[in-house]
């Protein structure tokens, strides 16, 4: 028990003698460099011409401490010079862009007034077309930008705001504009769909389509090629100035009548709706039956020379009842497919 209390002691004092050795180095190492920094130091400033030297006083601490100072000023402002640098390049190139935007916006002015100046002649010729067709055109609900289906309020330069506001607001209104003229635009086509059916049902279309093809004669009065007398044509005759090109038929129907006839030669004769007939005659050949339901537009035989003629050609004619008319007044109806 003795041995180790004295054996404590021993250790205690070594501990303590190793922290003063310790601490004393240290000190004497502070105090060196103390020293060394309090040294003073004596600048000689020697001018080139006999003037007066001056001499400047210090010690090392303050010249080391102005030197960081001065290489950190250094640093300083070169990292502060090339974040200027960057920040004029970035601002340079923003500027760019914004005048590339502007530019761009500017066209997008020019086509969006140009878009505006479109759609106002669109809705005038709507206007017109509707009130030829008798389609009244229906007010915008209260939920639409616009108070009425006229592009009135589009136009309206008090009511937009200005800039891109404004552009946006005539675009939605364009937009709600459009959207409300889809239903008339819908009755019309319902309208021509209807119209395109009754035409199919009258002769309206050509039955001889060529590049060369013209009226050899007329309807009418004339006086007779063969004969030299006058005499009444009840027809046309329409010639390619050969025979073989196709006849088409010139609207619905149902084929009444194929024969041969000693002035017509070989001659063909359709009914259609409303009591109308059509006949075609000096016909090369014939590629229906009678009986036979056809469309407007299908192919019932070739231009030939058959019967009374000087020469391959279609005669062509259109019955009502049991009155002949002009066929090219009904021709004029509708342009050929």
């Amino acid at each position: 028990m003795f041995g180790n209390r004295k054996s404590a002691r021993t250790m205690s004092k070594s501990f303590s003698s190793s922290q003063n050795n310790l601490l004393g180095r240290t000190g004497r190492f502070a105090s060196k460099v103390f020293h060394i920094f309090d040294n003073k130091l004596t600048i000689m400033i020697v001018p080139h011409s006999q003037g007066k030297v001056v001499n400047l006083q210090t010690n090392v601490f303050a010249m080391v401490l102005g030197i960081v100072i001065a290489i950190g000023i250094l640093f300083s402002f070169v990292f502060f010079n090339k974040n200027a640098i960057d920040a004029n390049a970035e601002i340079s190139r923003l500027f760019t862009e914004n005048r590339q935007t502007l530019a761009s916006l500017d066209e997008l002015r020019d086509e969006n007034n140009n878009l505006l100046q479109t759609a106002k002649r669109f809705q005038s010729s709507l206007s017109q077309s509707l009130s030829l067709l008798g389609i009244e055109q229906q007010s915008v609900s209260s939920t639409s930008p616009m108070r009425n289906s006229d592009l009135t309020s589009l136009f309206s330069t008090e009511e937009l705001a200005t800039g891109s506001v404004r552009e946006a607001a005539d675009i939605r209104q364009l937009t709600s504009y459009l959207e409300n003229a889809v239903q008339p635009i819908e009755q019309i086509g319902k309208m021509l769909e209807t119209q395109n059916s009754l035409l199919s049902d009258i002769p309206s279309i050509w039955p001889v389509r060529a590049s060369t093809l013209h009226i050899s004669m007329g309807f009418g009065p004339t006086i007779h090629p063969i004969t030299g007398q006058w005499y009444i044509h009840k027809g046309i005759d329409l010639s390619t100035w050969r025979s073989g090109d196709p006849i088409h038929a010139t609207a619905n129907g149902q084929v009444v009548t194929v024969a041969y006839d000693a002035g017509y030669g070989n001659n063909v004769i359709i009914k259609h709706k409303h009591g109308i007939y059509t006949r075609f005659a000096h016909m090369n050949s014939v590629r229906v039956k009678k009986g036979q339901f056809i469309s407007q537009n299908d192919v019932i035989g070739t231009i030939g020379n058959t019967g009374v003629t000087t020469g391959p050609h279609l005669h062509y004619e259109v019955h009502i009842g049991s009155d002949v008319v002009d066929p090219i007044k009904y021709l004029n109806i509708k342009v050929s497919n």
